[in-house]
C-alpha cells in the first residue's frame, strides 16, 4: 500500500506538473478528513504524516494550546497552557499535544476521493502561479471584458484570472454593462475559497497616475515625474508633476498636442476634469500651485501641526474653496497638508487672538507687564522656551532690551518652565498609584503611560495589546500580560 501511495504521487506530479511535496500535502489532507470521519460524536482536529521516502504514514489527534485567559476553549480541540503541560511540560501556547490515532486504510477511502482533494490542491496551486506570474510581469492596469454583474459587482475576464471591479469602486453614474470593455487598476488581491481574486479599482488616485504614465510616455522615461494625485471621481482631479529635464515643460508635456493626452485620460474617466499642477519641493509655493485657478495673498505655515492658513482676498475666496469646498480639499489631498481658507479680515482677527494669547502668556508667567510682554511678541517670540533657550545674541540684538533684562527674561522663563515641569511631575506620581498595583507594572512604565492619558486599570484594561506596544515600544508578549492582568477583575465578575 505505501508503494502505492508513491507511484500515485509520483504520477500526479508529472501528470499535472507540480511538485511532489503538494501532491503528499493534498494527500495528507485526504487522509486526515477520511480519519476524522470515524469520531462521528467529536469534531476533533487530525493530523497525518505521510514518510516522503518509503510512503508509510500515521494519523494523530491533536489538540491546540491556548492561554489560559482564554474565555471559552473547543473541548474536542484545545488545551489550556496548565492542563498540557501537565501532559507535556515544555509545551507553550500555539503548540500542539498529539495522540497516535489508527490510521485509516489507504483502498478504503478510495483512490478517487484522495485524487479529488489532489486535484483541488494542484489547482489551488495552478491558479497561485498563475497569479504569481502576473504579478511579477507588474500589470498595475488591468482591462478586459464584464463577463457578469453580480450584486452591482462587474465580474471581468482578464486572461486566466478573474478580476471583480465593486460597485463602490466604479466611477459614479458610471452605467457599465455585461460585454463592456473596461480598465482599471489593481487595489489588492483577495484570497478566498475560490482562489486568489484580483480586487480593481476605477476611482483610486493610482488608475489616474497609471492612465497617465500609459499616455505620457516621458513618464516611463524618467523625464517626467508624478508626484501625487487626488481626485473627486468622474467629477474632477489634480495632479502634481516635476520635469527631471529642465528643457521639458512638465505641464504641457502631459497636456499634450491640442490636449490629446490629457483628453484621452478625461475619456478614460468618464469626463472627470484634470488639473495639472507643478510640484515644488517649497511646501508653500506647492501649495499655491495647487489652489490655481484662486491667486493666494499670504501663507502662513505651522510645520508642528503641519496646517497652512491661505489668506485670499474676497473676490478670491469662492475660487479657492471651490464648490462644496471641492478645491481645497483636493489640494489638502495633493500636497498632504491641511489647509485653511480665510479672508484678510479672518486672518487679522485670528492674529490678534493668538497674539492676545501669547501676550497674557507672557504677562503671567514671567510677571512683566503689557509693553514687555508686545516687545516679545513683536520680535516673534510666541512660547517659553524660546524665551528660555533661543541664543541669546538673538535677544541681545532687541534694541529695546539691555543684558540686564535678557538675563532676568530669560532665568524667568526656565523657573517658570521647571515649576511646571515639577507640577507635572507630581501629577504623574499621582495618577500612577493606581497602575503600580498591578502585577508586572514598573515605576518608569506606569509613569510613560500616565503622559499618555492611561491614569488607571481601567483605562489599560480598554487598550489593545497593538496600541500599548505603539505606545510603550514595549514587546507584545509583555503588552499582552499586563493587558490581560488588568482585566482580570471582568473575568472574576462574570465567572461570580
Amino acid at each position: 500500500m505505501s508503494r502505492d501511495i508513491l507511484l500515485m504521487v509520483d504520477a500526479l506530479a508529472r501528470e499535472k506538473n507540480v511538485e511532489r511535496e503538494i501532491v503528499f500535502t493534498a494527500l495528507e489532507m485526504a487522509l486526515a478528513s477520511a480519519t476524522k470521519k470515524r469520531f462521528t460524536r467529536e469534531d476533533i482536529d487530525v493530523r497525518v504524516a505521510i514518510d516522503r521516502e518509503s510512503g508509510d504514514y500515521s494519523a494523530f489527534r491533536r489538540w491546540l494550546v491556548v492561554p489560559d485567559e482564554t474565555e471559552e476553549i473547543v473541548l474536542d480541540q484545545q488545551y489550556l497552557l496548565s492542563e498540557a503541560r501537565e501532559v507535556q511540560p515544555d509545551i507553550d501556547v500555539g503548540g500542539y499535544i498529539e495522540e497516535p490515532l489508527e490510521p485509516v486504510d489507504f483502498g478504503r477511502i478510495g483512490a478517487q476521493a484522495a485524487k479529488q482533494v489532489i486535484l483541488q490542491k494542484i489547482r489551488d496551486a495552478e491558479r497561485e502561479q498563475i497569479l504569481n506570474d502576473f504579478l511579477a510581469r507588474k500589470e498595475h492596469l488591468v482591462s478586459g471584458a464584464i463577463k457578469r454583474l453580480e450584486r452591482g459587482n462587474a465580474i471581468i475576464e482578464t486572461g486566466r484570472l478573474e478580476a471583480v471591479l465593486p460597485r463602490d469602486q466604479m466611477i459614479p453614474k458610471e452605467n457599465l454593462r455585461v460585454g463592456d470593455r473596461v480598465r482599471a487598476c489593481l487595489l489588492r488581491i483577495d484570497r478566498g475559497v475560490r482562489g486568489p481574486q484580483l480586487i480593481l479599482s476605477r476611482v483610486s488616485p493610482e488608475f489616474l497616475i497609471r492612465l497617465f504614465q500609459l499616455e505620457v510616455p516621458e513618464i516611463e522615461e524618467g523625464l517626467l515625474e508624478i508626484k501625487s494625485a487626488a481626485r473627486d471621481p468622474g467629477v474632477r482631479a489634480k495632479i502634481a508633476v516635476k520635469s527631471n529635464d529642465a528643457r521639458i515643460d512638465p505641464i504641457g508635456t502631459c497636456v499634450g498636442m491640442r490636449g490629446s493626452r490629457v483628453q484621452a485620460v478625461t475619456g478614460e474617466l468618464a469626463g472627470e476634469r484634470v488639473d495639472i499642477i507643478l510640484w515644488s519641493a517649497d511646501p508653500a509655493q506647492f501649495v499655491i500651485n495647487a489652489l490655481a485657478p484662486a491667486d493666494v495673498s499670504s501663507i502662513v505655515v505651522d510645520e508642528e501641526k503641519h496646517t497652512m492658513d491661505i489668506v485670499v482676498d474676497g473676490e478670491n475666496l469662492p475660487q479657492a474653496i471651490g464648490r462644496g469646498g471641492q478645491n481645497v480639499r483636493l489640494a489638502s489631498e495633493l500636497t498632504g497638508w491641511q489647509l485653511n481658507i480665510m479672508t484678510l479680515d479672518e486672518s487679522q482677527r485670528k492674529k490678534e487672538q493668538e497674539t492676545a494669547s501669547v501676550r497674557a502668556l507672557f504677562m503671567d508667567r514671567l510677571d512683566v507687564d503689557q509693553e514687555v510682554a508686545d516687545i516679545l511678541v513683536e520680535e516673534g517670540f510666541s512660547t517659553l522656551d524660546e524665551v528660555a533657550y533661543v541664543p541669546i545674541n538673538e535677544m541681545l540684538e532687541i534694541e529695546a532690551f539691555d543684558e540686564d533684562t535678557v538675563n532676568e527674561l530669560r532665568n524667568r522663563a526656565r523657573n517658570a518652565l521647571l515649576t511646571e515641569a515639577i507640577a507635572t511631575e507630581e501629577q504623574v506620581g499621582h495618577d500612577v498609584e493606581d497602575l503600580l498595583t498591578l502585577e508586572g507594572m514598573d515605576n518608569p512604565t506606569a509613569r510613560q503611560l500616565a503622559r499618555s492619558g492611561v491614569k488607571t486599570k481601567e483605562d489599560l484594561a480598554d487598550l489593545a495589546v497593538d496600541d500599548l506596544v505603539e505606545m510603550t515600544q514595549m514587546d507584545a508578549e509583555r503588552a499582552k500580560q499586563l493587558i490581560m492582568a488588568a482585566r482580570a477583575p471582568w473575568f472574576a465578575e462574570q465567572s461570580g
